[in-house]
């Protein structure tokens, strides 16, 4: 051990001994590999706590450094940490020296496995140590124990920073010993959005193969960051993430979720902006002349010595540059008397760039690339040129090259690797296939050399890919396939391929491929990247293509995957995404699928009246002044726009802070208007004249919000910020009143507190001013402003996060935009959702409402301002089908008899979408006459009556029930109406003779009934029993006890000799009309058995239970043939999100159709079932019509007329849509 770290532990040892217990210590000790079995039984064997830890202590100093080090860390973890500050200072540098391990320099096998895994990138083809750098590095890691926090190695590019930290984690020890989950490493570069959601998923995928956490790649960024950190957390502690060539401080932010990391940037203020400690490592630009010269004795294989005098001046020309020193000593190596060439060569400077392509000018590289490139064998310098289409930081897989030159894999490989001997490219081996990358300064220098031939290039690659592949055929398992589906667009678009751009981003079947992959955000940020282009083929279809992801967005991220076609076929009739899907419906149906129309849809209007582009990057908020006559913005830009509502003339443009401003306000006297930003300033500004009047620096994190009071007499601003908190602050004496910490009201959540990351989002002002609205996470608070007590409390139900919520200034809504481009208005006194607002292209940052409350704004990613009207919006939303429908099939008719959510009785056309309004009543159960021309409904206070829709004649029964009516039926002549109800009773009322029969004999409430030949009826209830009646003398013929619980649902077989039961007791049983014992008795099912359904040919029997499993049976036997167990998604929920609430087989009884969250179908090739169909349809009763006259009844909430168009064979998932 140190005599350091040895006097460190000696110093403290009586402070040590006298807190510690050992038992815990040591067992992580025993982990690290530091401590014996035997050690630590001698230690338990000492009789007090203190003598223990004497012993503990006595033996660690017998021992060496990494004992020391594993000490020090068990300190950390087991709560000691001011006993670890102690010993901090004596933490001895690391020795590679691996203690007789099988390595080299302490790399075992261990390490290379660790780090092939993290995907760190190898050793350089020829590599020199920087010792004191690389243990720099390791002593500030060892400085963030198990503590979150940042260690950043910045430097100019090309000095080497990501080679020094892959360098500072190839040690045995030292990965033992701080880093036992491992390393993981990320290579960022500069990014926008898109780009980096595409970096989070494909590291959330690297730490989740086996797909515990779940089975889809995050949808946005809030979502990546949440996962990220969960991943990190629990499945991967104490790992380290190391990220490579960091540009921009935004980025660390959806990293900055409590991790250790390390990072490589050119600038070291980007962490400005994230929490934690900070370590910083400069590393300066000159490698040094030894270290320079070392290099160079490498490649030419000559003592440093030995070395002519020109090496020393290469060394200078080439600036201290390991990047331009390896360029050179790879040409020395093939041609070892070239030392004053090469030196005159970069001396001379002949390579000039006509435009920067980087932020630097570094004329050494251009010289020396220009120099390694011109002595290529003529036969490969035109491979090296293509490599110019390459993009920064990203790995291309062989197979992209292979097809690109048309050559095998072998052949690709031979060329590229005398580029990497050359220092022209990197290659990358870990994993199954080798990927190739250049260095940015090597991409800025291709780029500007051969900037003539870049379209030309780009070209190239596309053709070559349409010669190898159709885009949607690419398969997952393919090692290419990432590539294309991230880049394809990119090389078309770079090669002015306008006409094939627009056939890749305009095919159903590319997006379908492409989002089930990665989801939709990659793909919405092409259509805005690439608008200018796809405008010029056709606007109009553009914008049907862009609408319906923004529209489906949320539906192409879930599993099982939606079917695209299926989806199309939502949209309207004009559009050209139904176009297409119609087009496909009409081919597949010739083999076997099943599509189902929306029969009775209208078109989808755009409800947004002004669209202005003001800004030059994404815009974070827009708000109206109170007047209503302008509107500010504000966005990435950090600056500050004010333009005129009605036309959008900009009025002010103000330079507002130094990082992206995240919201602006103005207030209520229009006079100020607040800015707050990334820079955890809060500014107020002169709305007319753009002057500074205050500024708030108390926050200790980047402020997400700033809203004023109300009350323009006694002004108040509001503040919101990512350390948790909400403060209130009096803006005429610029003093803080009151500060909330929003945190501990997520105490009761599931997620352990020090896990949890708090970020309030937005807040929002009542009307009156005495309350506020703040969203955090998924959910939103209401507060009273004097008590600061918590009033309310909503959760969105969402997986994202809330982007900014509003209050009207007028009622009691709130207007709530999500991070799925999604907006929503809520009802904040009934805590319910009243309408869905979708047409942004990507992200929305923030919603306003005007001062009257009229309309409201929303702002984007997608560099748009949408004006929307209130009341337009809610009356879309506003009428919801309550519980009980009927619908009657008959011939071409489809008609739908339905309560709505304001208690009137609605008729539908199914087809032409018209409604007729009948009469508004207390209204239970409806149902349809056979020949449509009566209509009859049950009350909840127990009426019953029949309306006559010729002239709205109503007949009543004069005697009801007691209580409510649950179920009511006509039979086939339409003369009679049968109701049943919760006061146990069955009534049988012939309402033109007013002749009544009643069946009373179950003992609870009726659960439903079905009608039977000859004047039969068969009825089931809470009573666990089945009964068959007489609808004529009203005796009961047959009585069965069935279940012990509930019998919650019945059938007939179609052969009317059987009929099966289910129930809450679990089980279902098959039975005979003519034995009151059941015939088979189904067991197996784990939840209450909801549904049965018997096939057509009476030979099987299905049967649904609340937890989503479906399970087919032989009637025959009673023998289980097929089950059908429900997918679990990323949050534990069934696909048939939760109860089979109904089933059907088809004619042929070779498909199935079940309705839950879902309607699902599964089809039968031969036999067993496959699922293959599922519908979104919120909690449904449905029974299908398949011979063109059937009736459906108990659909809930919302409902669509479908109609058959083949069979189905492959999964498909629609969302359930509003009757018109």
């Amino acid at each position: 051990m140190d005599a350091k770290a040895r006097n460190c532990l000696l110093q403290y040892r009586e402070a040590l001994e006298k807190d510690i217990k050992t038992s815990y210590i040591m067992d992580r000790m025993i982990n690290d590999g530091v401590l014996t079995i035997s050690e630590e039984e001698k230690v338990k064997n000492e009789p007090t706590q203190q003598q223990r830890a004497a012993l503990l202590i006595k033996t660690i100093l017998k021992k060496d450094n990494y004992s020391y080090i594993s000490f020090y860390n068990a300190l950390i973890h087991e709560g000691y940490k001011d006993l670890a500050a102690l010993l901090h200072s004596g933490i001895p540098v690391i020795s590679s020296s691996n203690g007789g391990k099988d390595s080299v320099g302490g790399i075992t096998s261990h390490v290379k496995t660790v780090l092939c895994e993290g995907g760190v990138p190898q050793r350089p083809v020829v590599f020199v140590t920087r010792k004191k750098l690389v243990n720099a590095i390791r002593q500030n890691l060892f400085k963030l124990s198990d503590e979150p926090g940042w260690v950043v190695i910045y430097g100019m590019a090309g000095c080497g920073k990501s080679v020094l930290a892959a360098e500072a984690v190839r040690d045995h020890f030292f990965l033992d010993g701080c880093f036992p989950g491992g390393v993981h490493w990320v290579s960022v570069g500069k990014q926008d959005k898109a780009g980096l959601l595409m970096k989070l998923q494909n590291l959330c995928t690297r730490l989740d193969q086996d797909e515990n956490f779940s089975q889809r790649p995050p949808l946005n960024i809030e979502e990546a960051k949440d996962r990220l950190r969960l991943l990190m957390l629990r499945k991967h502690p104490r790992s380290l993430l190391i990220l490579d060539d960091i540009w921009d401080s935004w980025i660390l932010k959806a990293f900055d979720n409590q991790c250790q990391i390390l990072l490589t940037t050119r600038d070291k203020s980007v962490t400005d902006s994230v929490m934690g400690p900070k370590y910083i490592v400069a590393v300066e630009s000159d490698l040094g002349k030894e270290k320079g010269l070392e290099i160079l004795s490498l490649f030419v294989n000559m003592k440093k010595a030995d070395l002519p005098e020109q090496a020393h001046s290469i060394i200078k020309e080439c600036k201290g540059s390991p990047l331009v020193v390896s360029l050179i000593g790879a040409l020395l190596r093939d041609f070892p008397n070239r030392w004053d060439y090469y030196l005159r060569q970069l001396q001379n400077k002949q390579f000039k760039r006509i435009r920067k392509s980087s932020f630097y000018d570094y004329e050494a590289l251009d010289e020396a690339m220009s120099i390694s490139v011109e002595m290529l064998r003529e036969d490969i310098k035109d491979y090296y040129t293509d490599l110019s289409i390459l993009q920064k930081d990203v790995k291309v897989p062989t197979k992209v090259l292979c097809i690109l030159w048309d050559m095998e894999t072998e052949e690709v490989e031979d060329i590229l690797q005398e580029f990497v001997n050359k220092s022209l490219l990197f290659c990358d081996r870990n994993g199954k296939s080798f990927r190739y990358y250049l260095h940015d300064l090597q991409v800025d220098f291709l780029i500007e050399k051969n900037r003539n031939q870049l379209q030309d290039l780009h070209k190239k690659i596309v053709t070559q890919f349409q010669k190898h592949y159709q885009p949607h055929t690419l398969s997952p398992d393919q090692e290419d396939c990432m590539y294309w589906y991230n880049f394809l667009a990119y090389h078309m678009a770079s090669a002015s391929m306008h006409k094939e751009l627009c056939a890749l981003m305009f095919s159903l079947d590319w997006i379908k491929a492409k989002t089930e992959l990665v989801g939709p955000a990659h793909l919405i940020h092409e259509f805005v990247e690439y608008r200018h282009i796809l405008d010029e083929k056709d606007c109009a279809v553009c914008e049907n293509f862009q609408e319906f992801l923004s529209l489906n967005g949320h539906l192409l991220g879930r599993q099982p995957f939606p079917n695209i076609v299926q989806l199309g076929l939502c949209e309207p009739e004009t559009s050209e995404v139904y176009q297409q899907a119609k087009l496909q419906a009409k081919q597949e149906v010739d083999h076997g699928m099943l599509y189902l129309e929306w029969i009775n849809k209208k078109n989808i209007k755009n409800l947004s009246r002004l669209v202005v582009r003001p800004h030059t990057d994404a815009v974070y908020h827009a708000c109206f002044s109170e007047d209503g006559q302008r509107i500010a913005s504000c966005g990435v830009d950090k600056t500050l726009q004010v333009f005129k509502a009605e036309t959008g003339e900009k009025l002010l443009e103000i330079k507002a802070h130094e990082d992206e401003v995240l919201c602006c306000a103005f207030s209520t006297d229009d006079r100020f208007i607040a800015t707050c930003s990334v820079d955890k300033k809060v500014k107020i500004w002169n709305s007319m004249t753009g002057g500074l009047v205050h500024v708030y620096d108390e926050h200790s994190e980047q402020v997400n919000c700033c809203h004023f009071t109300n009350n323009s007499h006694y002004l108040l601003l509001a503040t919101a910020s990512s350390d948790c908190f909400l403060k209130l602050w009096d803006v005429k004496s610029a003093n803080e009143r009151k500060s909330i910490n929003v945190k501990q009201f997520f105490l009761n959540s599931e997620e352990p507190q020090e896990d949890m990351e708090v970020i309030v989002k937005c807040c929002s002002w009542s009307a009156d001013g005495t309350r506020i609205m703040v969203a955090a996470k998924n959910k939103i608070f209401l507060f009273d402003i004097h008590t600061g007590g918590l009033l309310a409390e909503i959760h969105t139900g969402h997986h994202s996060t809330i982007q900014y919520c509003d209050f009207s200034p007028q009622n009691h809504l709130a207007v709530v935009a999500l991070s799925q481009c999604c907006v929503e208005l809520w009802n904040m006194d009934s805590c319910l959702k009243v309408a869905d607002c979708r047409g942004h292209l990507s992200w929305v940052h923030c919603v306003m409402f005007s001062p009257d409350g009229s309309s409201f704004l929303t702002s984007s990613d997608d560099q748009t301002i949408r004006l929307w009207e209130t009341k337009k919006v809610c009356k879309n939303s506003a009428i919801v089908l309550k519980q009980e429908i009927d619908v009657v099939f008959q011939e071409n008719e489809v008609m739908v008899l339905a309560v709505d959510n304001i208690k009137r009785l609605q008729l539908i056309n199914g087809k032409t979408g018209q409604i007729d309004y009948l009469i508004e009543a207390q209204v239970s159960c409806c149902c349809l006459s056979p020949h449509l021309q009566y209509i009859a409904f049950g009350g909840e206070d127990g009426a019953v009556e029949i309306l006559e829709l010729l002239n709205n004649r109503i007949f009543q029964s004069r005697i009801g029930h007691k209580k409510t009516v649950r179920h009511i039926q006509f039979t086939d002549d339409g003369k009679t109406l049968i109701s049943s109800s919760d006061d146990s009773s069955i009534q049988v009322w012939n309402w033109q003779s007013e002749e009544y029969v009643f069946l009373q004999a179950h003992q609870e409430t009726v659960k439903d009934f079905k009608l039977l030949k000859n004047s039969k009826l068969l009825s089931w209830s809470f009573d666990g029993t089945v009964k068959i009646w007489s609808i004529i003398t009203g005796r009961i013929e047959k009585d069965f006890v069935c279940h012990q619980d509930t019998v919650l649902s019945c059938d007939i077989s179609p052969d009317a000799t059987k009929f099966s039961s289910t129930s809450a007791d679990k089980t279902a049983k098959i039975w005979s009309f003519e034995l009151l014992s059941p015939l088979h008795e189904l067991r197996g099912h784990k939840g209450c058995v909801r549904c049965s359904v018997f096939s057509v040919d009476s030979t099987l029997l299905a049967t649904g239970d609340d937890n989503g499993e479906i399970r087919i049976w032989n009637v025959s036997n009673g023998e289980l043939l097929h089950l059908c167990a429900p997918i679990l998604v990323e949050e534990g929920a069934a696909t048939h999100g939760g109860w089979v609430t109904d089933l059907c087989f088809s004619p042929d009884s070779k498909m199935l159709v079940s309705a839950g969250g879902y309607l699902k179908a599964i089809t039968s090739p031969g036999t067993p079932f496959h699922p293959s169909v599922s519908l979104h349809a919120a909690n449904t009763y449905v029974t299908k019509s398949w011979n063109g006259c059937s009736r459906s009844h108990k659909k809930r909430e919302h409902h669509a007329v479908l109609k058959k168009a083949g069979q189905i064979q492959q999964e498909e998932e629609l969302p359930a849509r509003e009757l018109a």
